[in-house]
């Protein structure tokens, strides 16, 4: 059983009884859902994939609850981390070639300040941490050892994260050995996250353990302010998930965010933000597993997703209601 079967089996235990979660097939018409300002009353949540794990509902109750933004979006993103069947993120994600779990995550607030980690070892919550170096730093990126060396001083403990199943995954691999794996719907490598509150104030985060069996010391963009993650709460903000390298070359999430500053809906900056990537990177038509996908909610409350290639979901929470989109592609 692979690891999205496995996920599409998976219970919704201890997700909140008071939030419905449904699915939603959707085409062009729910790709980009928009709502006026004014009627923004409850907080909006919108994150990459389905999980079958309460993310979005755990955001929102928390700003329900009287959490800030940045709990919101610490607290969903936790969950995803601590989750060992998710082989693409925090604890039980897949190593690198050399057999090591190195994680990378960022945070970003409504006030632009930001804080990351990247090629961190050891430690179950890198969301966490960023935030914490975003908050108790005057730097906005922390590496490697010294990463590590700030969690522990911050009462992070050091754990093994490669689980039993990702050793066997990991032998397996082993005895081929290719060194570019697929990066599709069964190893998509981000959880991102965006959330709004009632105030209409934006927050957002990334998590993840990069490409299964990347070369050792590889980091993508999902610790990167303005590839993975870009917030702008004067405009609006975007996350991705797929091939990272493609996304990082066209600073994919700044750019979502600076169209939408131009006038584009979230759904039509989403599109172009593809488009520009293939124009520019014109070699991944012709890879069969290249997947990228955005992701972006502007002032208005409206949101919208586009990917390169089907299988690309998102997850929307809004008015209590969690929905799972299939975003609108190029490639079948």
């Amino acid at each position: 059983m692979n690891r999205r079967t496995f996920l599409k089996t998976a219970s919704l235990a201890g997700a909140s009884a008071a939030v419905l979660s449904e699915t939603v097939k959707a085409g062009a018409s729910l790709s980009s859902v928009g709502r006026q300002a004014s009627d923004v009353r409850q907080p909006m949540i919108l994150s990459t994939w389905d999980f079958k794990l309460p993310v979005n509902q755990t955001a929102s109750r928390t700003l329900q609850e009287g959490g800030t933004l940045l709990d919101a979006v610490e607290k969903a993103i936790k969950i995803v981390e601590e989750d060992p069947r998710i082989t693409s993120v925090g604890y039980g994600g897949y190593p690198d070639r050399d057999g090591h779990v190195t994680l990378d995550a960022c945070m970003m607030d409504e006030r632009g300040n930001a804080g990351s980690v990247v090629f961190l070892e050891h430690i179950m919550h890198p969301i966490s941490v960023a935030r914490l170096v975003m908050e108790k730093t005057p730097h906005v990126m922390l590496a490697g050892v010294g990463a590590l060396q700030f969690a522990l001083a911050q009462g992070f403990h050091k754990e093994d994260l490669l689980t039993e199943e990702a050793k066997k995954a990991y032998a397996e691999w082993l005895k081929k050995s290719n060194y570019l794996p697929p990066i599709n719907e069964q190893n998509h490598d981000t959880i991102g996250l965006v959330a709004m509150d009632a105030s209409g104030n934006l927050a957002g985060g990334c998590s993840t353990s990069g490409a299964a069996w990347k070369m050792r010391g590889r980091v993508g963009d999902s610790p990167l302010i303005g590839a993975g993650l870009y917030v702008d709460n004067e405009i609006g903000a975007a996350t991705s998930s797929g091939l990272g390298e493609a996304v990082i070359k066209v600073a994919g999430s700044f750019l979502v965010v600076e169209l939408m500053r131009n006038g584009k809906s979230p759904a039509e900056a989403c599109r172009l933000a593809i488009e520009r990537i293939i124009q520019k990177q014109p070699k991944y038509k012709d890879v069969q597993d290249f997947l990228v996908g955005f992701i972006a909610i502007d002032k208005q409350g409206e949101v919208g997703a586009f990917s390169y290639r089907k299988g690309f979901q998102y997850s929307l929470l809004r008015d209590g209601v969690n929905n799972v989109i299939d975003a609108e592609y190029v490639m079948k």
